[in-house]
Protein backbone atom coordinates (compact mmCIF):
# COMPACT_ATOMS: atom_id res chain seq x y z
CA UNK A 1 0.00 0.00 0.00
CA UNK A 2 1.72 3.16 -0.79
CA UNK A 3 1.97 5.70 2.21
CA UNK A 4 -0.31 8.39 1.28
CA UNK A 5 -2.70 5.68 0.71
CA UNK A 6 -1.50 4.17 4.54
CA UNK A 7 -2.05 7.77 5.60
CA UNK A 8 -5.54 8.47 4.81
CA UNK A 9 -6.60 5.08 6.67
CA UNK A 10 -5.06 5.39 9.49
CA UNK A 11 -6.57 9.35 9.59
CA UNK A 12 -9.60 8.20 8.33
CA UNK A 13 -9.83 5.70 11.55
CA UNK A 14 -8.60 8.37 13.91
CA UNK A 15 -11.49 10.48 12.80
CA UNK A 16 -14.23 8.04 13.42
CA UNK A 17 -12.78 7.04 16.90
CA UNK A 18 -13.30 11.25 16.89
CA UNK A 19 -16.74 11.39 15.72
CA UNK A 20 -18.09 8.57 17.88
CA UNK A 21 -17.17 10.48 21.17
CA UNK A 22 -19.11 13.37 20.05
CA UNK A 23 -22.29 10.81 18.39
CA UNK A 24 -21.66 8.00 20.87
CA UNK A 25 -25.18 6.58 19.54
CA UNK A 26 -24.35 7.68 16.56
CA UNK A 27 -25.08 4.72 13.46
CA UNK A 28 -21.45 3.40 12.57
CA UNK A 29 -21.85 3.41 9.04
CA UNK A 30 -22.32 7.58 8.94
CA UNK A 31 -19.86 7.81 11.50
CA UNK A 32 -17.80 6.04 8.50
CA UNK A 33 -18.74 8.39 6.12
CA UNK A 34 -18.22 11.81 8.16
CA UNK A 35 -14.69 10.30 8.99
CA UNK A 36 -14.19 9.90 4.97
CA UNK A 37 -14.99 13.29 4.61
CA UNK A 38 -12.94 14.68 6.63
CA UNK A 39 -9.79 12.58 5.94
CA UNK A 40 -10.86 13.67 1.84
CA UNK A 41 -10.09 17.48 2.67
CA UNK A 42 -6.34 16.41 4.72
CA UNK A 43 -8.27 17.69 8.13
CA UNK A 44 -8.45 16.05 11.74
CA UNK A 45 -11.65 16.46 13.46
CA UNK A 46 -11.85 18.43 15.99
CA UNK A 47 -14.14 17.13 19.00
CA UNK A 48 -15.46 20.46 20.53
CA UNK A 49 -16.12 22.15 16.97
CA UNK A 50 -18.13 19.27 16.10
CA UNK A 51 -19.89 19.27 19.48
CA UNK A 52 -20.42 23.38 18.63
CA UNK A 53 -22.00 22.76 15.04
CA UNK A 54 -24.49 19.47 16.63
CA UNK A 55 -25.31 22.25 19.46
CA UNK A 56 -25.79 24.59 16.99
CA UNK A 57 -27.94 22.62 15.12
CA UNK A 58 -29.94 21.76 18.20
CA UNK A 59 -30.27 25.37 19.03
CA UNK A 60 -31.25 26.61 15.39
CA UNK A 61 -34.29 24.06 14.77
CA UNK A 62 -37.09 22.66 16.60
CA UNK A 63 -37.08 18.97 17.63
CA UNK A 64 -39.13 17.95 14.84
CA UNK A 65 -37.00 19.37 12.03
CA UNK A 66 -35.95 17.64 9.48
CA UNK A 67 -32.26 18.51 10.24
CA UNK A 68 -32.69 16.00 13.56
CA UNK A 69 -32.26 12.70 13.50
CA UNK A 70 -29.74 10.57 11.40
CA UNK A 71 -28.81 13.32 9.22
CA UNK A 72 -27.75 15.79 11.81
CA UNK A 73 -24.53 13.81 12.46
CA UNK A 74 -23.60 14.23 8.71
CA UNK A 75 -24.48 18.34 8.09
CA UNK A 76 -23.08 18.66 11.59
CA UNK A 77 -19.48 17.46 10.26
CA UNK A 78 -20.22 19.39 6.90
CA UNK A 79 -20.90 22.41 8.92
CA UNK A 80 -17.55 21.48 11.30
CA UNK A 81 -15.57 21.13 7.80
CA UNK A 82 -16.42 24.96 7.13
CA UNK A 83 -14.87 28.16 7.76
CA UNK A 84 -18.48 29.65 9.04
CA UNK A 85 -20.80 27.08 10.52
CA UNK A 86 -23.62 29.75 12.24
CA UNK A 87 -23.51 31.53 8.13
CA UNK A 88 -23.53 28.23 6.59
CA UNK A 89 -26.56 26.77 8.44
CA UNK A 90 -28.10 30.22 8.49
CA UNK A 91 -28.22 29.87 4.85
CA UNK A 92 -28.77 26.10 4.68
CA UNK A 93 -31.86 26.92 6.75
CA UNK A 94 -33.00 29.74 4.58
CA UNK A 95 -32.95 27.12 1.46
CA UNK A 96 -34.88 24.73 3.13
CA UNK A 97 -37.52 27.21 3.73
CA UNK A 98 -37.02 27.54 -0.04
CA UNK A 99 -37.40 24.46 -0.99
CA UNK A 100 -40.25 23.52 1.32
CA UNK A 101 -42.43 25.84 -0.90
CA UNK A 102 -42.07 23.88 -3.94
CA UNK A 103 -41.54 20.01 -2.49
CA UNK A 104 -42.75 17.62 -0.22
CA UNK A 105 -40.29 17.59 2.60
CA UNK A 106 -38.20 14.40 3.92
CA UNK A 107 -35.20 14.04 5.33
CA UNK A 108 -32.94 14.62 2.22
CA UNK A 109 -34.81 17.77 1.57
CA UNK A 110 -31.93 19.00 4.58
CA UNK A 111 -29.54 17.12 2.78
CA UNK A 112 -30.17 19.35 -0.60
CA UNK A 113 -30.05 22.88 0.94
CA UNK A 114 -27.04 22.33 3.09
CA UNK A 115 -25.41 21.74 -0.90
CA UNK A 116 -26.92 24.43 -2.04
CA UNK A 117 -25.98 26.64 0.52
CA UNK A 118 -22.04 25.23 0.55
CA UNK A 119 -21.79 25.48 -2.93
CA UNK A 120 -23.44 28.31 -4.42
CA UNK A 121 -23.79 31.89 -3.81
CA UNK A 122 -26.96 33.92 -1.70
CA UNK A 123 -27.50 35.48 -4.86
CA UNK A 124 -28.28 32.10 -6.61
CA UNK A 125 -30.49 30.81 -4.24
CA UNK A 126 -33.56 31.28 -5.69
CA UNK A 127 -32.65 30.15 -9.09
CA UNK A 128 -31.07 26.94 -8.35
CA UNK A 129 -33.96 26.08 -6.23
CA UNK A 130 -36.86 26.68 -9.23
CA UNK A 131 -34.06 24.75 -11.21
CA UNK A 132 -33.93 21.63 -8.78
CA UNK A 133 -37.82 21.69 -8.56
CA UNK A 134 -37.61 21.47 -12.53
CA UNK A 135 -35.43 18.94 -12.33
CA UNK A 136 -37.06 16.85 -10.03
CA UNK A 137 -40.51 17.62 -12.14
CA UNK A 138 -38.66 16.61 -15.20
CA UNK A 139 -37.26 12.89 -13.93
CA UNK A 140 -40.67 12.32 -12.17
CA UNK A 141 -42.36 12.43 -15.68
CA UNK A 142 -39.67 10.11 -17.02
CA UNK A 143 -39.88 7.63 -14.09
CA UNK A 144 -42.79 8.24 -11.74
CA UNK A 145 -42.13 4.63 -9.92
CA UNK A 146 -38.02 5.03 -9.46
CA UNK A 147 -38.39 8.74 -8.18
CA UNK A 148 -38.86 9.82 -5.03
CA UNK A 149 -37.65 11.92 -2.16
CA UNK A 150 -34.39 10.27 -1.99
CA UNK A 151 -33.44 11.81 -5.68
CA UNK A 152 -34.03 15.71 -4.34
CA UNK A 153 -30.53 16.16 -3.18
CA UNK A 154 -29.07 14.63 -6.74
CA UNK A 155 -31.07 16.89 -8.26
CA UNK A 156 -29.88 19.71 -6.23
CA UNK A 157 -26.40 18.85 -7.40
CA UNK A 158 -27.86 18.61 -11.06
CA UNK A 159 -28.90 22.47 -10.39
CA UNK A 160 -25.82 23.46 -9.58
CA UNK A 161 -24.16 22.82 -12.95
CA UNK A 162 -23.72 26.08 -15.62
CA UNK A 163 -26.07 23.37 -18.13
CA UNK A 164 -29.39 23.89 -18.29
CA UNK A 165 -31.94 21.48 -17.16
CA UNK A 166 -33.10 20.26 -20.45
CA UNK A 167 -29.28 19.43 -21.10
CA UNK A 168 -29.22 17.80 -17.77
CA UNK A 169 -31.83 15.94 -17.50
CA UNK A 170 -31.24 14.82 -21.26
CA UNK A 171 -27.96 13.65 -20.12
CA UNK A 172 -29.17 11.63 -17.09
CA UNK A 173 -31.29 9.90 -18.87
CA UNK A 174 -29.35 8.80 -21.96
CA UNK A 175 -27.18 6.99 -19.02
CA UNK A 176 -30.09 5.22 -17.49
CA UNK A 177 -31.43 3.97 -21.08
CA UNK A 178 -27.51 2.65 -21.64
CA UNK A 179 -27.00 1.23 -18.18
CA UNK A 180 -30.43 -0.32 -18.48
CA UNK A 181 -29.58 -1.52 -21.50
CA UNK A 182 -26.11 -3.37 -20.55
CA UNK A 183 -26.26 -3.99 -17.31
CA UNK A 184 -28.47 -6.01 -14.91
CA UNK A 185 -28.07 -2.95 -11.76
CA UNK A 186 -31.25 -2.61 -10.26
CA UNK A 187 -32.87 0.06 -11.73
CA UNK A 188 -33.17 2.72 -8.55
CA UNK A 189 -29.58 2.34 -8.13
CA UNK A 190 -29.02 3.42 -11.71
CA UNK A 191 -30.98 5.86 -11.37
CA UNK A 192 -29.07 7.31 -8.90
CA UNK A 193 -25.56 6.42 -10.97
CA UNK A 194 -26.91 8.53 -13.91
CA UNK A 195 -27.60 11.66 -12.14
CA UNK A 196 -23.79 11.04 -10.80
CA UNK A 197 -22.39 10.31 -14.84
CA UNK A 198 -24.57 13.67 -16.06
CA UNK A 199 -22.34 15.89 -13.37
CA UNK A 200 -19.28 14.79 -14.92
CA UNK A 201 -17.42 15.59 -18.28
CA UNK A 202 -18.00 13.55 -20.92
CA UNK A 203 -20.49 11.63 -23.87
CA UNK A 204 -22.65 10.05 -21.79
CA UNK A 205 -22.23 6.58 -23.15
CA UNK A 206 -18.55 6.58 -23.25
CA UNK A 207 -19.12 7.44 -19.01
CA UNK A 208 -21.41 4.75 -18.73
CA UNK A 209 -19.35 2.17 -20.63
CA UNK A 210 -16.22 2.86 -18.18
CA UNK A 211 -18.72 2.79 -15.31
CA UNK A 212 -19.55 -0.75 -16.61
CA UNK A 213 -15.75 -1.71 -17.51
CA UNK A 214 -15.04 -0.93 -13.68
CA UNK A 215 -17.21 -2.78 -12.29
CA UNK A 216 -16.42 -5.74 -14.53
CA UNK A 217 -12.69 -4.95 -13.43
CA UNK A 218 -13.47 -5.37 -9.69
CA UNK A 219 -15.30 -8.43 -10.25
CA UNK A 220 -12.57 -10.43 -12.34
CA UNK A 221 -10.39 -9.05 -9.43
CA UNK A 222 -12.42 -10.99 -7.21
CA UNK A 223 -13.14 -7.73 -5.60
CA UNK A 224 -17.06 -7.93 -5.76
CA UNK A 225 -18.09 -4.47 -5.39
CA UNK A 226 -22.20 -3.38 -4.48
CA UNK A 227 -24.16 -2.31 -7.22
CA UNK A 228 -27.19 -0.98 -5.11
CA UNK A 229 -25.87 2.35 -3.25
CA UNK A 230 -22.49 1.94 -3.73
CA UNK A 231 -22.73 2.34 -7.40
CA UNK A 232 -22.81 6.43 -7.40
CA UNK A 233 -18.89 6.28 -6.11
CA UNK A 234 -18.07 3.55 -8.54
CA UNK A 235 -18.90 5.98 -11.26
CA UNK A 236 -16.91 8.99 -9.68
CA UNK A 237 -13.85 6.51 -9.65
CA UNK A 238 -14.66 5.33 -13.22
CA UNK A 239 -14.60 8.86 -14.69
CA UNK A 240 -12.00 9.86 -12.68
CA UNK A 241 -9.41 6.96 -13.22
CA UNK A 242 -8.01 5.59 -16.49
CA UNK A 243 -5.69 2.31 -15.18
CA UNK A 244 -8.33 0.55 -13.87
CA UNK A 245 -6.50 -2.63 -13.07
CA UNK A 246 -3.80 -0.23 -10.77
CA UNK A 247 -7.56 0.80 -8.96
CA UNK A 248 -8.21 -2.56 -7.94
CA UNK A 249 -4.89 -3.49 -6.34
CA UNK A 250 -5.53 -0.41 -4.37
CA UNK A 251 -8.94 -0.96 -3.22
CA UNK A 252 -7.85 -4.87 -2.55
CA UNK A 253 -4.84 -3.55 -0.37
CA UNK A 254 -7.31 -0.77 1.55
CA UNK A 255 -10.24 -3.46 2.06
CA UNK A 256 -7.91 -5.46 3.41
CA UNK A 257 -6.18 -3.39 5.58
CA UNK A 258 -9.48 -2.44 7.15
CA UNK A 259 -10.98 -5.95 7.58
CA UNK A 260 -8.20 -5.78 10.54
CA UNK A 261 -9.36 -2.73 12.35
CA UNK A 262 -12.05 -2.26 14.76
CA UNK A 263 -15.71 -2.45 13.49
CA UNK A 264 -14.49 -3.06 9.94
CA UNK A 265 -13.90 -7.27 10.49
CA UNK A 266 -15.80 -10.36 10.17
CA UNK A 267 -18.46 -9.12 13.47
CA UNK A 268 -17.78 -5.56 12.33
CA UNK A 269 -20.89 -3.18 11.25
CA UNK A 270 -19.28 -2.58 8.01
CA UNK A 271 -19.13 -4.94 4.64
CA UNK A 272 -17.13 -5.99 2.09
CA UNK A 273 -18.94 -4.20 -0.27
CA UNK A 274 -18.64 -0.92 2.02
CA UNK A 275 -14.85 -1.21 2.50
CA UNK A 276 -14.96 -1.17 -1.00
CA UNK A 277 -17.47 2.17 -1.42
CA UNK A 278 -14.79 4.10 1.18
CA UNK A 279 -11.37 2.62 -0.32
CA UNK A 280 -13.04 4.12 -3.18
CA UNK A 281 -13.71 7.40 -1.48
CA UNK A 282 -10.50 7.54 -0.11
CA UNK A 283 -8.94 7.37 -3.34
CA UNK A 284 -10.07 10.39 -4.24
CA UNK A 285 -8.17 13.59 -4.60
CA UNK A 286 -7.96 15.80 -2.27
CA UNK A 287 -9.12 19.88 -3.52
CA UNK A 288 -8.50 23.21 -1.57
CA UNK A 289 -11.57 25.07 -2.04
CA UNK A 290 -9.92 28.48 -2.24
CA UNK A 291 -8.79 27.36 -5.56
CA UNK A 292 -11.27 26.63 -7.32
CA UNK A 293 -14.02 28.21 -9.51
CA UNK A 294 -17.62 27.89 -8.35
CA UNK A 295 -17.99 25.36 -11.26
CA UNK A 296 -14.70 23.06 -10.27
CA UNK A 297 -15.95 23.19 -6.45
CA UNK A 298 -18.80 21.70 -7.65
CA UNK A 299 -17.59 18.49 -9.07
CA UNK A 300 -14.71 17.95 -6.57
CA UNK A 301 -17.78 17.52 -4.04
CA UNK A 302 -19.44 15.25 -6.23
CA UNK A 303 -17.67 12.66 -4.43
CA UNK A 304 -18.09 13.39 -0.63
CA UNK A 305 -21.79 14.71 -1.23
CA UNK A 306 -22.83 10.88 -3.36
CA UNK A 307 -21.34 9.35 -0.12
CA UNK A 308 -23.35 11.16 2.19
CA UNK A 309 -26.13 10.05 -0.10
CA UNK A 310 -25.43 6.66 -0.25
CA UNK A 311 -25.15 6.19 3.99
CA UNK A 312 -27.72 8.02 4.27
CA UNK A 313 -29.77 5.38 1.56
CA UNK A 314 -27.97 2.53 3.61
CA UNK A 315 -29.01 3.50 7.37
CA UNK A 316 -32.82 3.87 5.82
CA UNK A 317 -32.59 0.43 4.13
CA UNK A 318 -31.22 -1.06 7.72
CA UNK A 319 -33.67 0.81 9.70
CA UNK A 320 -36.56 -1.13 7.57
CA UNK A 321 -34.38 -4.60 7.65
CA UNK A 322 -34.52 -4.17 11.42
CA UNK A 323 -37.95 -3.15 11.31
CA UNK A 324 -39.38 -5.61 9.20
CA UNK A 325 -37.26 -8.59 11.66
CA UNK A 326 -38.47 -7.36 14.65
CA UNK A 327 -41.90 -7.85 13.42
CA UNK A 328 -41.97 -10.91 11.84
Amino acid sequence: MRDEVRRRCESMIANRDAIQKVFRWGHGLLCVTEACMYTMKGKTVDGERLQMCRDLIKDKTGVFSGFRGNVQTVIAATLALGHNPEGTLENGLTVYKMLKKRMWDSAYLPMAAMSIARLAPAERYEEIVEKTKEIYDLIKKEHPFLTSAEDVSFCALLALSEKSTEELVTEAERCYRFLTEHTRFPKNSVQSLSHVLALCEGVPEEKCEKTIELYDTLHACGLKYGNIYELPMLGILAVNNSDFEHLAEELQEISTWLSKQKGFGFWGSITVKQRLMFGGMLLQEQEEEGDLSESALVQSAVATIVAQEAAMMAVMASTAAATTAANS
